[in-house]
């Protein structure tokens, strides 16, 4: 890779300040030199702040960046990125979730076409992701995926509805269902649960099982998986983000690697 390459994200939160620092800190090729922020997140550039912000994406794409990295929500991927790939903008999308919906997968697929332009999908916290592409060639017959978490980095999220987590004492189950229903309700918990889906048997078929847990002290993802291939089994047990306990630090190194993947001319 020679060069520095010109980099942007949708978004500013704890993602992508944790990525800006993270290629900061490294010294190397990558750096984070602008951003887009649209709606009620607009916001002017801060003094003392070496970034660009930009609140439409078209007017993203004209200052041609390389590559630029979704770390916003699901409504980022649907009113951004579409114009970015039709610009002929290459995008890594970090949520995930937003693909539980076919039309806007459609949308993007074309988007991308049309663009000449490539999407790559973070993989997230999870890890096995490969070995459940490889399998759906044979035939998967169920896919299973269970999250857990402490109680605390499941508020500010619809658990809070779902049981009371001041008084959870031990291991609490509070979502059951399939990964289309958990990619809504939880979109930016469960984004790792659409990385699954996506890779095996789709989002209706998907069995999803949410937990908060006391004992539990860092974020715990496990997928099981049988067909045709056998069978398998995969647990990770992630440290959280420290700017932001809902996500793994797992996740914002996956978008990383993703980053450096695409720019490497073998990928291995």
């Amino acid at each position: 890779m020679d060069g520095r390459k010109k980099l942007a994200v949708i978004g500013f939160g704890a993602m992508a300040r944790n990525l800006r620092a993270s290629f900061r800190r490294s010294g190397g090729v990558f750096d984070i030199t602008a951003s887009l922020v649209t709606g009620t997140n607009a916001r002017h550039t801060p003094d003392g702040e070496d970034l660009r912000f930009f609140h439409d994406p078209l007017a993203l794409a004209a200052w041609e960046p390389s590559l630029v990295i979704e770390c916003a929500s699901h409504s980022a991927v649907r009113d951004s990125v579409p114009v970015l790939l039709r610009a002929g903008i290459d995008t890594v999308i970090v949520s995930i979730g937003s693909l539980s919906d076919p039309l806007l997968l459609s949308e993007l697929e074309a988007a991308a076409v049309a663009g000449k332009s490539r999407l790559t999908v973070a993989s997230g916290a999870i890890g096995g992701l490969d070995v459940l592409r490889a399998a759906r060639l044979a035939g998967l017959s169920s896919v299973q995926y269970v999250g857990t978490k402490p109680p605390a980095a499941w508020r500010d999220t619809p658990a809070e509805t779902l049981c009371d987590l001041s008084a959870v004492s031990g291991r609490t189950t509070f979502f059951e269902g399939n990964a289309d229903e958990a990619s809504r309700l939880f979109p930016k918990n469960a984004n790792v649960t659409a990385a699954v889906a996506l890779a095996g048997i789709g989002f209706q078929k998907t069995k999803v099982t949410l937990v908060a847990d006391t004992q539990a002290r860092l974020n715990s993802h496990k997928v099981t998986a049988c067909g045709a291939f056998g069978d398998f089994n995969i647990c990770l047990h992630n440290e959280p983000l420290a700017e932001n306990p809902k996500t793994s630090r797992l996740a914002a190194l996956s978008i990383e690697q993703a980053i450096m993947r695409h720019f490497e001319p073998v990928e291995m």
